[in-house]
């Protein structure tokens, strides 16, 4: 019954997302507009650039003028792994016995490649500012260390409290920033700190900021996805 109510509640909300979406102005019919076009006129200038701080345009678009549509998509992702939770999840959870069992190379091997998966994880998103990157492919990565441990060890078991406890404090402080946009400039999460210098790590004001909030959060989130399907109910 839990699992059809969750399974219920996820597909009700993707149906209100599209509709929403389908129903709204901001969204023309496909192949109405020239998005390079707009792109270029709005975006790709050296201006907009030095304004939004940001070495890559990529992110100056994503994270700098379309802020708030990040922000819905770290939502949509929310309510995935919300899906997830409410059909695989129970109140008392074991792991799922797998048929292979890790060897001594394996579990060896693994721990070295924690390191350097992380480091790599931390990299991209902190420079996701001045290189392709950030906190989105960040938090995957780190999410695949989390499944690692579960392939490399047959007893891991990841404390999805502590994630539930750092995607919430993550999430929070990002609409908080959000809102500081709102107190210091003129519209939610717009940019109220020095932009810096481009090309410099610290630089782009709150973008790499919301970058290492987004980083912790779709992390958090997919390792928690990950721990739903590697686990199931324990028996009576």
């Amino acid at each position: 019954m839990r699992k059809l109510f969750g399974l219920l509640i996820t597909i009700a909300l993707g149906v209100m997302i599209i509709l929403a979406l389908d129903k709204t102005s901001a969204f023309p019919k496909f192949g109405e507009v020239n998005l390079q076009e707009r792109i270029s006129n709005q975006y790709l200038t050296e201006e907009n650039v030095e304004m939004v701080g940001s070495a890559n345009i990529v992110t100056a678009i994503v994270v700098g003028y379309r802020g708030f549509d990040t922000l819905g998509e770290v939502t949509v992702l929310f309510i995935s792994a919300l899906g997830v939770a409410f059909i695989f999840g129970g109140t008392k959870q074991q792991r799922l016995d797998l048929k292979f069992k890790p060897n001594f190379m394996l579990r060896v091997g693994s721990n070295v490649l924690l390191g350097i998966i992380l480091v790599t994880s931390i990299y991209i998103i902190l420079h996701g500012h001045l290189t392709p990157g950030g906190g989105f492919p960040g938090g995957a990565i780190i999410a695949s260390a989390v499944l690692l441990l579960y392939l490399a060890d047959d007893k891991f078991r990841s404390n999805v409290k502590g994630f539930k406890l750092i995607e919430g404090i993550a999430g929070s402080i990002f609409v908080v920033v959000g809102l500081l946009g709102l107190v210091f400039a003129t519209a939610f999460l717009e940019n109220f700190l020095p932009v810096g210098t481009v090309g410099q790590l610290l630089s782009a004001g709150i973008i790499p900021i919301i970058y290492v909030l987004i980083g912790l959060k779709v992390g958090s989130e997919i390792a928690g996805v990950v721990d739903n399907f590697l686990t199931e109910e324990e028996s009576a």
